[in-house]
């Protein structure tokens, strides 16, 4: 169990988060279909409440998997944890990025075209429903989003559909401040030092209900998913420590 001391307000009693593996996790989940979808599934069946991660472009990264049962196993409220697979097995191979050749522009270009964060976000109140008539048990639901999927957060929270009680965006994608200002529910941001710090300030300025804004100053773009180099002991303790944040927002503003 960790023993991180509180900070930046938050409580150390509020989670337990087991020790985090640098390589060769062991997934506490299992995969399901959903709506027609692959589907990672971790936690107790009796949760009442449930969480949908949007992974980031890289899909099932051992990384994102461990922080899916971090948020399902981790807290005295129970939480079901579900990661559908939006891009039916083709993933954004990591070695795309960066994109530091013109092949790899052209190549992540023609990714994002297929995949736009508009066409998920569409698609979440049906896979919403469907999760439901899987999981009787659930009667509220979070979203959490890392990267291209802090994204698809943003989009579906500040919509008329929006089936989620509370929001998590994690090292965003496409910040966009517009877009806060019809955020309804209670929202938490954790940026890197990659995320444009103007847009980040100005997003959290509009903000209107529950929210906690902060930014990992010396974390790059994607260390709480797919690009979290865990071997590293600082980016480890931020990892764990982003983990903490979240449930601690979401046992404080998640009725």
């Amino acid at each position: 169990m960790s023993t991180m001391p509180a900070s930046h307000g938050h409580n150390e009693a509020c989670c337990n988060i087991p020790p985090v593996v640098s390589k060769g996790y062991d997934a506490k989940g299992k995969y399901d279909e959903v709506d027609g979808l692959k589907t990672y599934v971790t936690g107790p069946d009796d949760a009442t409440k449930g969480i949908v991660v949007i992974y980031d472009i890289f899909g099932y990264f051992d990384q994102t998997v461990q922080g899916a049962d971090i948020l399902a196993t981790s807290h005295r409220q129970k939480y079901k944890v579900f990661i559908p697979d939006w891009f039916e097995g083709e993933p954004c191979p990591i070695e795309w990025y960066p994109p530091t050749t013109p092949e790899k522009q052209k190549n992540l270009g023609a990714f994002f075209g297929k995949n736009p964060p508009q066409g998920v976000a569409g698609k979440l109140p049906a896979f919403v429903k469907a999760l439901s008539a899987k999981n009787p048990a659930i009667k509220s639901w979070a979203i959490l989003g890392y990267c291209w999927g802090g994204k698809i957060v943003s989009l579906i929270t500040s919509g008329s559909d929006n089936p989620f009680q509370i929001g998590a965006q994690i090292h965003p994608a496409m910040v966009e401040p517009t877009e806060a200002e019809s955020i309804q529910v209670p929202l938490i941001l954790l940026a890197s030092k990659e995320e444009p710090e103007d847009k980040v300030r100005e997003f959290e300025a509009k903000l209107r209900g529950a929210k906690h804004v902060e930014t990992f100053k010396d974390q790059v773009h994607g260390w709480m998913a797919a690009r979290a180099d865990l071997a590293d002991e600082r980016v480890r303790g931020e990892y764990v420590r982003g983990y903490k944040t979240v449930l601690d927002f979401f046992a404080k503003n998640w009725a």
